[in-house]
């Protein structure tokens, strides 16, 4: 068995192993490692080799980084809710025909199609990274948003387990901080997310823009059904971490059904969303085409429309957009009792920070939390320039801000 940048497999009789954090090493009897010769990702020196023999991952290539930084800074020019951002993958095995993230894949020499969902990037050391970066004097506990690039809970992710040492390295040093998840895995960290409330804001939002089996299972095909995603919003309301639900992103003619809308925000107001957010499509990049092939094969039929419809650029017509935030806001729940159900689940840290309406033709429910904000945020982040390459973070050339989304000139609205 042979290891890729100089590091040998532990275990094997007489090899020597390198000092390393806990989390640099992960043993399962069903992993493989091998090394793949002139492979070299631009931004790190070495990077170990491992394939999974699970199904899901039959086909799938994690590549073990060392990270140089944790904490990522969002451009001002951007006009985020949040500056700063933590990724612990790049890449992402959830498969999205839409995710806004795919291009950075392009700054590791990657492509944005199957290499973003088949070439998976792990920041093996980045628990460790964070608590030294949040020790540093010159930090000043500004909120951080997880989920902002690709998912944090994505399949590999149940593998590596770098989300609890980052919950934990917040809940230690009182960090604000959020995240946005398409997959009910965060469920596992309950414990420290409730652990997190006690000592400084904390909040989540799951990511659901479709309810329906066909548009769920063709738009995000490795993704966890949307139903089991709406059941981690109520569990974790349950608890008393205050969550809300994303729309996003909405695609004329395939999830923009008004029946279908009226189901998922029925169900999150049932699930005590404490906040509700609505997000267009955007088709920026090469995200574009990895869209309209898939559109020539799954809905010919559209392909017309959506060549009209984004002919100016990666953003729905004012008109679209307006129909779109329409469905959010004729079908959303009664004040009332969204108030009720977002002063059940939030602590007294929260309240206070509604915030209806916000940047011309973003609409969002009378919801509360950082994750709400930071929901609305990835809207407007879809919208900008794509980052520098991954590698050095802290707002430094080459840093990965939150995944190509992040950058300046985003447009300050979600539909």
């Amino acid at each position: 068995m042979t290891v890729s940048g100089g590091l040998r497999w532990p275990g094997g009789p007489g090899l020597p192993v390198r000092g390393a954090c806990e989390h640099t090493f992960v043993r399962w009897s069903n992993l493989t490692i091998e090394a793949e010769a002139g492979r070299r990702l631009p931004g790190y020196r070495d990077a170990i080799v491992r394939h999974f023999d699970a199904p899901e991952a039959l086909d799938t290539t994690f590549y073990e980084v060392e990270a140089r930084s944790a904490l990522n800074r969002v451009p001002k020019a951007s006009r985020m809710p949040f500056r700063w951002t933590i990724n612990p993958y790049r890449g992402c095995s959830h498969a999205c025909r839409y995710c806004f993230a795919r291009p950075t894949h392009a700054y590791l020499g990657l492509d944005a199609a199957g290499d973003f969902e088949r070439q998976i990037i792990v920041k093996v050391n980045l628990p460790e990274v964070l608590r030294a970066e949040l020790r540093r004097p010159s930090w000043r506990r500004e909120h951080v948003a997880l989920g902002t690039n690709t998912d944090p809970y994505q399949w590999v992710e149940g593998r590596y387990r770098l989300m609890r040492g980052v919950w934990e390295a917040m809940r230690d040093f009182r960090n604000p901080c959020s995240v946005l998840t398409k997959s009910p895995l965060l469920l596992r960290d309950l414990d420290l997310m409730r652990q997190l409330v006690e000592v400084t804001e904390f909040s989540a939002a799951l990511s659901v823009p479709t309810i329906d089996e066909k548009a769920w299972r063709a738009t995000e095909p490795r993704t966890p059904h949307p139903r089991a995603r709406l059941e981690a919003v109520a569990e974790l309301n349950r608890n008393g971490i205050p969550t809300g639900v994303l729309v996003a992103p909405l695609m004329p003619g395939i999830n923009d059904d008004p029946r279908q809308v009226e189901e998922i925000l029925v169900a999150a107001t049932e699930a005590g969303a404490t906040s509700i957010a609505g997000i267009g499509l955007h088709l920026r990049g090469e995200v574009r085409s990895v869209f309209m092939e898939w559109l020539k094969s799954y809905r010919p039929d559209l392909v017309e429309r959506y060549e009209e419809l984004y002919a100016r650029g990666a953003y729905l017509p004012r008109a679209e957009r307006q129909r779109l935030a329409g469905l959010v806001r004729k079908l959303g729940p009664p004040r009332s009792r969204w108030t009720r159900t977002a002063d059940a689940a939030r602590p007294a840290l929260a309240r206070g920070r509604t915030r209806r309406r916000g940047a011309p033709g973003e609409w969002r429910t009378h919801g509360r939390g950082a994750a709400g904000r930071q929901a609305g945020g990835a809207g407007r982040a879809a919208g900008g320039e794509r980052s520098a390459p991954v590698g050095t973070g802290g707002g430094r050339p080459g840093a990965d801000t939150g995944g190509g989304a992040l950058g300046q000139g985003a447009q300050g609205t979600l539909f």
